[in-house]
């Protein structure tokens, strides 16, 4: 059987397949792993790869780009490098380092990558931003004016912190550094601040510790934890400060208020010089690698209060320095000490001696929070500072001296009752009025005649004789924020009222 074919035909079926044939290619960006371990890998080809960019390895594993070499790329993988081996094919992504952000991240616990690791579900957030960015420049800033409470005395009072400054923790281990930053958490409640702890390097039961406490009060409904633990690749340990950046970013650049907690940046630096030496760059200074400094100063520098035509938010930094032996002057701790607008110094010594927080008042400093302190709160703590440290200082020589005239037995006596009332349990801050009270009745004398040790139940029980005698007294400072004449002299009375009731019943004590 013989079959006809047909040319125009033929000729029509050649025309229709020519048209739809599709001339595209699909160009992918693919090297090749040289060498891999450490959770760092060496990629040759990918010319095109760009700083931060994110890779695909096989097993599903992503890289970030750190090196640029001629031939080569160096980059940290975040996840087991056990599966990847000499000759993979590694694919570029074309996407740099970013993070989810928005309100579905707050009362989670997160790692550096923003992934969910509370086992309650994904973050479904459809915002992300990327982990680096630029800080406000000079004229998007506003100078910090608004005060940022702790709930701490010694703090509020003597070292006070604004919306939008950068304060650093100093302290050798042990000292209660973690301790400052939960009180302050806690301490923004009903202040609509969200708040960003980020865990570097610690244990998971001590950052399960934290958001137990967090959650127990209450603080974790305005709260964000960034995890990278002490088992976590130093990759992420590199980049979860960057994480809570970016997060408290989003909310700072829609007006509102944020305090981001680094604890600690010296186990940040540890992990940046893991990745250095292992990347092969030259060290420096204790193996440091050169741009340590700027490791930090652009993390810290994203912390600012914004003008008003930005949204007037703020971000405000409290990053905290472990040190070795009280040595402030090493390197990592004079690199932040130099970035940072203050320093909150915790001493060994005075933690063993039972004070606590134990702040070195000598050597702790708040660069710009003075414009940002009420009013109530400068005039009731304005020359406590000054006053305590003298105190420090005559206690030592003291010691020395037998024979002390008058003026100095006073200032010791004044000085010894002071610093006994700024001491305070933790995870228990005081609201504005609380403070102010027991602090213009510390400096005004009214404790001279009190036993040292009867301090904290003349505390407890002078709030407890406020609150019922003179109810209006706290809410009007804690609403007005300054002392006036009116408010003073009925806080005088108060405060003579309770004294002169509290030193009687101290007598009938001794008597009986």
């Amino acid at each position: 059987m013989s079959t006809s074919i047909r040319p125009d035909e033929v000729s029509s079926i050649l025309q229709k397949e020519l048209e739809s044939f599709d001339t595209a290619l699909d160009v992918e960006s693919v090297g090749t792993v040289l060498r891999v371990g450490d959770s760092i890998a060496t990629v040759y080809g990918l010319q095109e790869a760009m700083a931060g960019e994110l890779l695909e390895f096989p097993g599903g594993v992503v890289g970030m780009v750190l090196n640029l070499e001629e031939n080569s790329v160096g980059c940290a993988l975040f996840g087991s490098d056990t599966g990847i081996k000499e000759g993979d094919t590694v694919r570029r992504t074309g996407r740099i380092a970013e993070v989810p952000v928005g309100d579905e991240v707050i009362g989670r616990v997160l790692d550096a990558l923003g992934q969910p690791i509370d086992g309650k579900g994904p973050v479904t957030t459809s915002d992300s931003r990327r982990l680096e960015s630029a800080a406000p420049n000079v004229l998007a800033r506003k100078s910090v004016h608004q005060p940022l409470m702790t709930g701490l005395k010694a703090i509020d009072s003597m070292i006070p912190i604004g919306r939008g400054q950068r304060e650093l923790i100093i302290g050798d281990r042990q000292t209660g550094k973690t301790a400052i930053a939960i009180d302050t958490i806690i301490n923004q409640k009903g202040q609509d601040v969200y708040c960003f702890y980020v865990a570097i390097g610690q244990k998971q039961s001590s950052v399960a510790g934290v958001a137990r406490v967090l959650e127990k009060h209450g603080a974790m409904d305005y709260t964000t934890i960034v995890c990278a633990s002490a088992d976590s690749p130093a990759s992420m340990q590199f980049l979860a400060p960057y994480t809570g950046a970016s997060m408290a970013e989003y909310f700072m650049y829609k007006g509102k208020h944020t305090l981001v907690i680094y604890d600690d940046l010296t186990k940040q630096a540890a992990a940046y010089r893991t990745l250095a030496l292992l990347l092969r760059r030259p060290p420096g200074r204790e193996a440091y690698p050169g741009d340590v400094f700027y490791l930090h100063s652009r993390l810290l520098e994203r912390a600012a209060k914004l003008n008003d035509d930005l949204g007037g938010g703020s971000m405000t930094a409290l990053p905290i320095i472990e040190t070795q032996a009280g040595d402030v002057s090493a390197y990592i701790p004079t690199n932040v000490i130099s970035i940072t607008d203050g320093q909150i110094y915790l001493e060994t010594d005075l933690f063993n001696q039972g004070v606590r927080p134990a702040i070195n008042v000598g050597l702790s400093v708040s660069r710009v929070g003075g414009s940002a302190q009420t009013k109530a709160m400068k005039k009731v703590g304005g020359r406590l500072r000054l006053e305590l440290a003298q105190y420090r200082e005559l206690e030592a020589f003291a010691k020395f001296g037998s024979d002390l005239d008058k003026a100095t037995q006073a200032q010791l006596t004044r000085g010894a009752r002071t610093s006994e009332i700024l001491k305070q349990d933790q995870y228990q801050p005081l609201e504005l009025a609380d403070q102010v009270m027991i602090i213009y009745v510390a400096t005004q004398g009214f404790l001279d005649e009190v036993p040292v040790e009867s301090l904290k139940e003349y505390e407890e029980r002078f709030k407890k004789f406020v609150n019922e005698k003179f109810q209006s007294l706290p809410i009007k400072i804690n609403q007005e924020k300054v002392l006036t004449e009116e408010i003073e002299k009925e806080l005088r009375t108060a405060a003579e009222e309770f004294t002169a009731e509290f030193k009687a019943g101290l007598e009938k004590g001794e008597a009986r």
